[in-house]
């Protein structure tokens, strides 16, 4: 039985992930910055928490690292941790380029350290691409970060190519574009959008209140990506590849799917509201995911309007 390590468990991927992995026969461990403060309520939700093995670990903190890795011995690390919100990374740029980018470097530093046979996933992110002009952005697309997110999430991009050059280490990122579910926490903006269509949608009064939505993206279904991270570390040679559904839409286009799976006009409930702009931000976020159809064999099903319709439909039947 193959041993996997997730950190950063608790989130989105980190969830699906483990849900994965544990159908396909892996003994999952997964860490947290305090795991007996977390509540791992999404692992709770998809009915899995009692098959995890749980504990603490700070990536910060190279010590941590290693007696984690010691202790668990995993055949497999996927990296999920981190801060995760571009808009907050705006305000802790420290925060998020320390758990980011020094975190990273700590995992690659322990598995060369231990010079254990360990297969390394890293996260990271299309935020790394900043603005292409439109154009698809593919694996040799070069990074140009606009927010100090994507200036971290491309730092730690880099050690892992490193590591895996200067140290023949079995290390990839996957550069995954958006992607959502109903295990969204509500400050991304997806999730806002769903849960005030849905408040709306039951007899609130409210206004929902958006930045920039002019703004296009490729949004997917986060359960099909965590498997795309999986195959990754099937492979027989390390490589990096983009994760996405290969289809951009402007935030209008969402926000107009999620008012009429409700039956309701948005332009009745939508206000554009300036304080909400980031200080840069990418107008368009566009992917050619090709390689990972041809050497993964991973095609994105789901496309935005599959996802804002099953986001729209759970939180509908489970509040």
């Amino acid at each position: 039985m193959k041993t996997a390590l997730i950190s950063g468990i608790s989130g989105q991927d980190g969830s699906y992930l483990a849900k994965l992995l544990r159908e396909k026969g892996y003994k999952v461990c997964g860490t947290s910055r305090d795991a007996q403060m977390s509540t791992f309520k999404n692992l709770s939700r998809l009915g899995i928490r009692d098959q995890i093995k749980l504990d603490s670990m700070s990536l910060n903190d190279f010590r941590s690292v290693l007696q984690i890795l010691t202790k668990y011995q995993p055949d497999e690390i996927y990296n999920l941790a981190g801060q995760s919100s571009v808009g907050l990374s705006f305000q802790q740029p420290v925060e998020t380029l320390e758990s980011i980018a020094t975190g990273t470097l700590n995992l690659l530093e322990a598995i060369r350290f231990t010079g254990a046979k360990i297969k390394l996933y890293n996260a990271s992110s299309s935020e790394c691409f900043g603005d292409t002009g439109g154009k698809p952005a593919t694996e040799i697309t070069p990074f140009r970060p606009r927010s100090p997110y994507a200036v971290a999430k491309s730092a730690a991009f880099w050690e892992v190519a490193n590591y895996r050059e200067a140290y023949n280490l079995f290390a990839c990122s996957g550069i995954l574009f958006n992607h959502e579910s109903p295990l969204r926490p509500q400050r991304f903006v997806t999730q806002k959008i769903v849960s005030v269509v849905c408040q709306i949608a039951q007899g609130s009064k409210e206004k929902l209140h958006l930045g920039n939505i002019s703004v296009q993206r490729d949004w997917g279904w986060a359960p099909e990506y965590v498997e795309a991270m999986f195959l990754m570390l099937q492979q027989d040679e390390p490589d990096d590849y983009v994760i996405a559904t290969g289809e951009s839409y402007p935030l209008q286009d969402f926000v107009v799917e999620a008012f009429t799976s409700v039956g309701l006009n948005w332009q009745d409930y939508v206000e554009v509201d300036e304080s909400l702009y980031r200080p840069t931000d990418i107008s368009v976020g566009r992917a050619n995911p090709i390689k990972a159809e041809q050497k993964l064999g991973w095609k994105a099903h789901y496309k935005m309007p599959d996802v804002v319709r099953m986001m729209v439909e759970d939180r509908m039947n489970n509040g």
